[in-house]
């Protein structure tokens, strides 16, 4: 799948297409991609300031580790499933705790982020080892977090993103400027989402 259709599937809201994301309230992570999901989970914490590395494979199994993070001397390990219909329970949770041993890693190491929520057992395991839950509300909020607005490169006011039929295009509201960014070629696939001022 192409950039251009990753960011048209992010804008559809209610079964309609938006225009530009400035209109966006809150986008529908639903739409995505597994891959996707975790390119976009990868990118909040690049912005959180962890280097991350993609170990998630979707054609054969990835010892339930999709990303690789470390800031420092910390490294932590994160589990993403996108799941929309069903709690993650306590095996997923189990088996996860199995990939941060084999990883050498404590509890506190790892981070499981999904879309749905997580059952009361699986909540009481991941306590039970110090291990982070991330469910929808929480990404959520983690993304309004790391947010940022595209600055104008001619005159360093906020940008909106917007799609013309050339494609996906950062430009310059201020009246009378002429700022644009083409991002046809950027390999940002959630810059709609992360790049929106507040």
């Amino acid at each position: 799948m192409c950039e251009r259709e990753v960011r048209d599937r992010l804008l559809r809201e209610d079964g309609r297409s938006c225009r530009c994301a400035a209109t966006l309230r809150r986008p529908n992570l639903r739409l995505l991609t597994a891959e996707e999901f975790e390119w976009l989970v990868g990118e909040v914490f690049r912005r959180e300031g962890w280097a991350v590395q993609e170990r998630g494979r979707q054609d054969r199994p990835d010892g339930n580790v999709d990303l690789e993070l470390r800031r420092g001397n910390a490294r932590a390990i994160v589990q993403c499933k996108r799941w929309v219909s069903y709690q993650v329970g306590v095996d997923e949770i189990r088996a996860f705790a199995g990939a941060l041993i084999r990883e050498g890693l404590a509890g506190p190491a790892g981070i499981f982020v999904t879309l749905a929520g997580f059952t009361p057992q699986a909540r009481a395991e991941a306590e039970a080892m110090s291990i982070t839950l991330v469910s929808n509300r929480d990404l959520y909020a983690r993304i309004e977090y790391v947010r940022r607005a595209q600055p104008c490169n001619i005159c360093n006011a906020p940008m909106v993103l917007h799609r013309s039929v050339h494609g996906w295009w950062f430009r310059c509201v201020t009246s009378g400027c002429q700022g644009k960014r083409d991002l046809g070629s950027d390999p940002g696939r959630a810059v709609d989402l992360l790049t929106q001022p507040r």
